[in-house]
């Protein structure tokens, strides 16, 4: 069973600061529908210094043991249009203080089945190493500007989800001895969205969460008395509330 997608939150430790830039990235998963090839991803820059950003994409690769592994996506063969994957451009932003700048998503390659991609949005020093050659005066004036001691750079990564080129979605709801399972036979991700987990006869709810299942694999919750579950099941654009043991 292929474990659910999850995104990530990357931190970079560079050296107490008054100074430092802080991303936002918005929605944590993005998918791509199958009449869709590109979508843009803003990054809004709500510190007091500017935030040199590095994109970088790797799809996530199922074995047969289904655990997921992480392939990096290069752009080296772009101008070759041999690319196969999700490719970001700009793949380095300066996002100004209080600023936004956004890179374009596109996706180039078959679509006979879903795939995944993580994009990484990472605020990193600009020096050469890290392709931002804004000459070495201004790079020390920027490591100036973020105060001596523990600077934290904080950056972010998001799912996408590219989904085939005819989605075919067959969800079944199963009520079993001991569990709950929401079991995924189409060829595209579900979703369970606004997900709440109930006690009390659902007056008491945990923090709703969301949860994606992958084609071919199912999600399953405890039964538990008095307990419940429920959600909004999303298969494409067809959204339906479900209730469990309520």
């Amino acid at each position: 069973m292929k474990p659910i997608l999850s995104a990530c939150l990357l931190i970079s430790l560079a050296a107490p600061v008054h100074a430092a830039p802080a991303i936002n990235i918005g929605a944590m998963y993005e998918y791509l529908d199958a009449d869709a090839g590109t979508l843009l991803k803003r990054v809004r820059n709500s510190g007091d210094s500017t935030a040199f950003v590095k994109v970088a994409v790797a799809e996530i690769v199922y074995g047969q043991d289904g655990q997921p592994n992480e392939l990096p996506v290069g752009t080296e063969q772009l101008s070759l249009g041999q690319i196969n994957g999700l490719i970001a451009s700009p793949a380095r932003l300066i996002v100004p203080a209080g600023g936004m700048q956004a890179s374009r998503l596109l996706y180039l390659g078959p679509r006979d089945q879903e795939r995944y991609f993580r994009v990484r949005f990472s605020p990193v020093l600009p020096d050469k190493q890290n392709a931002f050659d804004i000459g070495d005066a201004a790079a020390r004036q920027y490591q100036d500007s973020l105060s001596a001691g523990v600077n934290v750079l904080t950056g972010y990564g998001a799912i996408v989800i590219v989904r085939p080129k005819t989605p075919h979605y067959d969800t079944q709801l199963q009520d079993g001895a001991n569990s709950y399972t929401v079991r995924n036979n189409g060829n595209s991700t579900v979703i369970l969205d606004a997900f709440y987990d109930c006690a009390a006869a659902g007056k008491t709810c945990d923090t709703p969460t969301k949860h994606h299942v992958l084609p071919h694999s199912s999600k399953s919750f405890i039964k538990v008395d008095g307990h419940g579950y429920k959600f909004e099941l999303i298969e494409g654009s067809s959204r339906q509330a479900v209730a469990f043991g309520q």
